[in-house]
């Protein structure tokens, strides 16, 4: 199978190149399914369901979130009737939604997408590892999925590349957002997972993590708020993971990608 996962999707500018792009990239890569992380898509913060839908209607194949998730009221409905939509899995007991999503792909392929959040420089939730474990255990790699895809959103690449080695030989893919740069370490790890520490975003780079420079430059500079933070309208920059697995589910090539705006470009050949 041919994986694709696209890191956080900040603002309008992000949304509309990814909108724009996504059709080509299943062409040209021949993908059989897509993930995109919506959870800043919403002007920067959260989700709604208008953007889901036009996000779906691209192409992406499930939506996962993470500790925006609930900046748009609208999405503690939406997500009740969206099955495709995925919020962090140790979210407590009674949280709307769902931490994981076994979808059918192009090809009738059956893959898993599980979200999770971090708990270091983060909110303190229920244990990532334990979350991820029960969601993967209740659909082996193999056996109730044919592909396996985490998105460990989570603040410190410690706890990030924990999860990556905590899930090898589980899992197709662990990648990590939230931080919006992309990482320069994709990688098969030793069980034949496919690990990569950040996706990076959709969005402007000429920002700070997406958002308008001055704001943050002026908090940084004076440590007083003067203003919301806004995200940055220029042109933006795709950025991802393909993945490329055998039949047994396990990674045998990954790749960045990076599309578009400012970064250098990367996108694999197939």
């Amino acid at each position: 199978m041919r994986l694709l996962f696209m890191g956080d999707i900040v603002g309008r500018s992000g949304r509309d190149a990814l909108v724009a792009e996504l059709p080509n990239l299943r062409r040209e890569l021949g993908l059989d399914f897509i993930v995109v992380n919506g959870e800043n898509a919403a002007g920067g913060f959260g989700i709604t369901g208008a953007i889901c839908d036009d996000i779906f209607d691209a192409g992406a194949d499930v939506i996962t979130l993470g500790n925006h998730s609930w900046d748009q009221r609208e999405a503690l409905v939406h997500i009740e009737r969206e099955p495709r939509l995925v919020r962090p899995a140790n979210y407590p007991s009674g949280t709307p939604g769902r931490g994981a999503a076994l979808v059918e792909g192009a090809t009738g392929a059956r893959v898993l997408v599980v979200n999770a959040l971090g708990r270091v420089f983060m909110e303190a939730l229920d244990c990532p590892f334990e979350a991820i474990d029960e969601q993967i255990s209740a659909c082996p790699l193999g056996e109730g999925a044919d592909a396996i895809l985490v998105d460990m959103h989570a603040e410190a690449t410690s706890e990030k590349m924990a999860m990556g080695h905590h899930c090898d030989g589980r899992v197709s893919l662990v990648v990590g957002t939230h931080s919006h740069v992309p990482t320069a370490d994709a990688q098969i790890l030793p069980g034949g997972t496919a690990y990569q520490t950040d996706a990076g975003m959709c969005g402007d780079y000429n920002s700070v993590i997406g958002m308008d420079k001055d704001e943050p430059l002026n908090r940084f500079v004076t440590r007083i708020p003067s203003g919301r933070f806004q995200p940055a309208l220029g042109p933006a920059t795709l950025c991802g993971v393909f993945v490329e697995t055998d039949s047994s589910g396990l990674a045998r090539r990954v790749e960045p990608v990076r599309i578009g705006g400012r970064l250098s470009q990367v996108l694999p050949e197939v």
